[in-house]
């Protein structure tokens, strides 16, 4: 019969505590297998551990499911109305490339917020360009500063039609339309209709 701990050694005696059959390497002076020294030794040690004061907190219950996400309100966002003349959309339109038009276009009574605030916008869009333009040409005429001034200004006018087209066809549609900084001081000062 072989070792109940090394298979393939044979074994001399049982263990006189649980009775496996045990070799000559496993086997202590008082006759007893490693698996029986190690049960000695942990009953040896939970016998002689205290018990701790205090009490053990219970286990804290899983944390509740999360909230679905809330819907946030959301900006409001004026169109065109479909009772706005198309001559009139056509002329706020207009009056991002030519701004006469856009001054014009104020002066309608029975215009909507939207087509009023495009207006604006096209106004406001006109002279921050044209205040762009006389600041380079201010900054051109300082010696060092004018070479790259001079080296920006061509590149403006060609700048000026593309964007101005394209706010113009996106009013014309009936698109909102949002210059970056004008929009934001416009939308502060013109009164919710």
């Amino acid at each position: 019969m072989d070792c109940y701990f090394h298979p393939n050694v044979p074994s001399i005696a049982p263990c006189m505590d649980c009775a496996k059959a045990i070799c000559a390497t496993c086997r202590d002076e008082r006759g007893t297998c490693p698996s029986c020294r190690l049960a000695e030794k942990i009953d040896a040690a939970t016998g002689t551990r205290t018990q701790l004061g205090g009490r053990v907190p219970p286990r804290p219950q899983a944390p509740p499911p999360p909230q679905p996400p809330q819907a946030q309100p959301r900006a409001t966002v004026t169109v065109a109305e479909p009772s706005d003349p198309i001559e009139s959309r056509a002329l706020v339109a207009l009056g991002y490339p030519l701004w006469p038009l856009a001054l014009l276009g104020l002066f309608d009574r029975k215009q909507s917020r939207y087509l009023k605030k495009q207006a604006l916008q096209a106004l406001g869009f006109n002279v921050g360009f044209a205040a762009f333009w006389g600041l380079l040409e201010l900054a051109s005429s300082v010696p060092v500063m004018g070479w790259s001034a001079g080296v920006i200004m061509p590149f403006l006018i060609p700048i000026f039609i593309v964007a101005s087209v394209f706010f113009g066809i996106k009013v014309w549609h009936g698109d909102e339309v949002r210059v970056p900084i004008i929009g934001d001081w416009i939308d502060e000062r013109l009164p919710a209709a």
